[in-house]
């Protein structure tokens, strides 16, 4: 059996290449738009923005700080238990 060339190595970089073009990238979830959303689900709606707010507000104070990722969480959770605390 003869050794993998260059030659052989070829479309597997061009289906690769293809593959990875053709997935979408991946999003953060966007916020929650409470005038979007039934009138019975507004209540809910404006909640779950506020929440995702503080983790937003979190994350980027993680970001600034430069918290390394094996420190990330814990200093997210301490972040949204600070911001509850003052409400």
């Amino acid at each position: 059996m003869p050794p993998f060339t260059e030659a052989h190595l070829k479309p597997f970089i061009l289906i690769a290449a293809i593959a990875l073009l053709a997935t979408a990238p991946t999003r953060s979830q966007p916020l929650v738009d409470p005038n979007k959303v039934a009138p019975e689900y507004r209540e809910a709606a404006e909640k779950r923005r506020a929440e995702q707010l503080r983790q937003r507000e979190c994350a980027l104070k993680a970001d600034l700080e430069k918290v390394l990722p094996r420190d990330r969480t814990v200093y997210l959770n301490h972040c949204l238990e600070t911001l509850a605390a003052k409400q």
